[in-house]
């Protein structure tokens, strides 16, 4: 497992964690980050909830063997008790803590914050602080990610049991997305064993209510964000929603440390989800996939690129502005594919153009995840018109594959796609007003390019050639 360094043990607690339980990116970096730890010499484990269906991921992919000491929680003037499971995940301990009576939503998240909903979040986190006693394993870092977990800090800070147990951590928080805060009733704290001191203007106090995330900024020892862009945009009003002051008075202790990419899971030149492999010194077979998209679309091939759009149809990503676009530019230059869920406003549009372009688009409204291989190796161009975003992993998917992103210059977009008309080195194609013209615009240079071959192998090159690894971040954590 290589060497510990400065023997560092490391438990990350999370509620997704690719290929057990994931709902986006999120499961995705939990997927590769410890993993990628341990590589480098950290001990690193993983506490994960489980979830319907993760114990049947588990058991496909090897033995769990049930430890015998339960860990049992006080919530609310009632004892919760649950089991722990070990696993081996190719050679990564993961620790899946079973509560029959929380963990019940296959989705993970609740729709809506409740004092009942909340329930699983902070049994896991709690459990955190208890699991030691269970397996006989004491970290001395604990990294929590995005609000679902940040009541581990919390409870270092402020319960009126755990915070006894704050001389035994440090811990880390790294914040995926600020858009989720978990902004909840102030009553419910002193229900979780918080002491009224964490409700207050240094605390959890957020107008009125209480919110966690910034209870969790404030009581963990160093803040993380999913790229360097990311953590100054969440300095800014705009990109800060509502805790930019907080960010900035914190800064000291605010790092931004990009995302990478699995290239055990995410290669052309390996992916046995694909029905040719390819590499940056020969791409011919990218041509098969191609032709293996537009068959699954049901098209014949008439020249022009095709534009895929991979992720959660909701505002953030800007499925908005690319809808509108794509009203102007599906009868002239490209077609489009569209694979992803969300708001059922923008799922209804998507198969609203499935119906009015049978010719030009082509949507699944649901996650398929062997069908996103295809749709970044078969397609020409990657959509990514953000509002914001944090970092973004479908840009470094695509450029891995051949396939040219035009993203909006926000958050870990910036960090990752160079424009092509501004550098021979170029990845892709930037434009920065979140408006429907620019993103027009860049699409159509884009599109554009396609039809000079010599350039756009060029800028596809380019793009596979880039090295997304999560080296340079593990070196970063590790720092």
């Amino acid at each position: 497992m290589g060497r510990l360094y400065n023997g560092h043990k490391a438990l990350h607690v999370t509620v997704e964690m690719a290929p057990l339980a994931k709902q986006g990116g999120l499961g995705d970096v939990l997927g590769a980050l410890p993993k990628a730890l341990r590589k480098n010499g950290v001990d690193a484990r993983v506490l994960l909830p489980l979830f319907p269906g993760v114990m049947e991921s588990a058991q496909r992919r090897g033995g769990c063997r049930l430890l015998p000491d339960r860990v049992n929680i006080a919530i609310d003037w009632r004892v919760y008790s649950g089991s722990i499971y070990e696993v081996d995940l190719d050679g990564l301990t993961v620790y899946l803590l079973d509560q029959p009576e929380l963990f019940t939503n296959p989705r993970i998240y609740p729709t809506v914050l409740t004092q009942s909903s909340l329930l699983p979040f902070v049994f896991l986190s709690l459990a955190a602080l208890e699991l030691p006693g269970s397996t006989g394993w004491q970290p001395d870092i604990i990294h929590v990610h995005d609000w679902s977990t940040a009541i581990v800090p919390i409870a270092l800070r402020w319960h009126r049991h755990y915070r006894a147990l704050r001389p035994n951590y440090d811990v880390v928080l790294t914040i995926h997305n600020l858009a989720h805060q978990g902004i909840v009733d102030s009553s419910f704290l002193n229900s979780w064993g918080l002491t009224r001191d964490s409700f207050s203007l240094d605390g959890l106090e957020f107008y009125g209510q209480a919110n966690i995330i910034k209870g969790g900024v404030l009581s963990s020892d160093v803040i993380t964000t999913v790229s360097p862009h990311y953590s100054w945009d969440i300095q800014t009003i705009d990109g800060g929603f509502g805790l930019h002051g907080v960010f900035s008075s914190l800064r000291g202790k605010l790092h931004g440390i990009l995302n990478g990419i699995d290239y055990d899971i995410w290669n052309p030149k390996t992916d046995p989800l694909i029905p040719a492999n390819y590499s940056p010194g020969d791409i011919s077979g990218k041509a098969a996939c191609r032709r293996k998209l537009l068959e699954v679309c049901g098209w014949e091939d008439d020249g022009r690129p095709i534009i895929a759009f991979v992720g959660r149809l909701v505002q953030q990503k800007g499925v908005d502005i690319l809808f509108t676009a794509l009203e102007w530019m599906l009868a002239e230059s490209c077609r489009a594919v569209v694979i992803g869920s969300g708001q059922q406003q923008y799922e209804d549009w998507a198969r609203q153009f499935r119906e009015r372009y049978p010719e030009h688009f082509w949507c699944l409204t649901d996650f398929d995840e062997d069908l996103s291989h295809l749709v970044y190796a078969g397609s020409d161009i990657l959509a990514m018109p953000s509002l914001f975003e944090p970092c973004g992993l479908s840009q470094m998917i695509a450029m891995a594959y051949g396939t040219v992103p035009v993203v909006r210059g926000t958050g870990g977009l910036a960090d990752t796609v160079i424009d092509f008309d501004s550098s021979d080195d170029g990845t892709g194609y930037i434009f920065s007003d979140y408006s429907t013209d620019e993103f027009h615009r860049a699409a159509s240079r884009a599109t554009g390019a396609y039809q000079d071959k010599s350039r756009w192998n060029a800028v596809i090159k380019n793009g596979m050639n880039a090295d997304f690894s999560w080296d340079a971040a593990t070196t970063a954590y590790i720092d």
